[in-house]
């Protein structure tokens, strides 16, 4: 592994580094699935959400002082309608699942475990706190979709391989801007879940 050094932060101590973070995020999600048009107003916004939170959880990654990769967390009963209903509607406690926001990582910076090591930090925290399950949720795109790479690989093996089931009957939907969208619309989101040992 390259020298990676990891920090990880809760609530307001996330402020020195979230312009650095929105940039990321922006950055990464730019590239298939996602295909985000995003810009910095709509990261403060959405990051605010976490640093306003003292249960949040961000794990980020430094090559020397530069920002490389980041992942976040919060309890599901502090997320969006959006992420918390189809829990409820299912019969899950929000209040029992820890929510995994993003992991977001350079490229050039994939292949050498650091993916693997936000997984196990945020898990530790999840399960260290209490939490029965952890969840996630990936955009779900059609395989035909015009943007997608021919040597795309999808996440799946390593989320399964991490101990995580893709739950279909756990779905939402939520709004951005592709990059080829005049305005926003709602993309399809299927739910990863892992249940904690106690």
């Amino acid at each position: 592994m390259t020298a990676i050094t990891f920090t990880t932060l809760q609530g307001r101590a996330i402020a020195p580094h979230l312009e650095a973070l929105a940039r990321l995020r922006i950055g990464v999600f730019r590239d298939y699935p996602y295909l985000y048009d995003g810009d910095l107003a709509y990261e403060a916004e959405y990051l605010d959400r976490y640093a306003r939170n003292p249960r949040s959880l961000f794990v980020l990654a430094f090559d020397g002082d530069t920002l490389v990769g980041a992942a976040t967390g919060q309890p599901l009963a502090d997320e969006v309608d959006a992420f918390r209903a189809p829990f409820e509607a299912a019969g899950y406690r929000p209040e029992s699942v820890f929510y995994y926001g993003e992991s977001v990582l350079l490229p050039e910076y994939r292949g050498q475990g650091i993916g693997k090591a936000f997984m196990e930090a945020r898990e530790a925290h999840a399960t260290e706190s209490g939490y029965a399950w952890a969840a996630f949720c990936a955009v779900e795109r059609p395989d035909d979709h015009p943007r997608k790479p021919a040597d795309y690989r999808p996440l799946h093996g390593f989320w399964n391989s991490r101990g995580y089931s893709r739950t279909p009957s756990l779905s939402t939907t939520f709004a951005w801007k592709d990059l080829d969208e005049a305005e926003e619309t709602e993309k399809p989101m299927v739910f990863w879940l892992k249940a904690l040992e106690a």
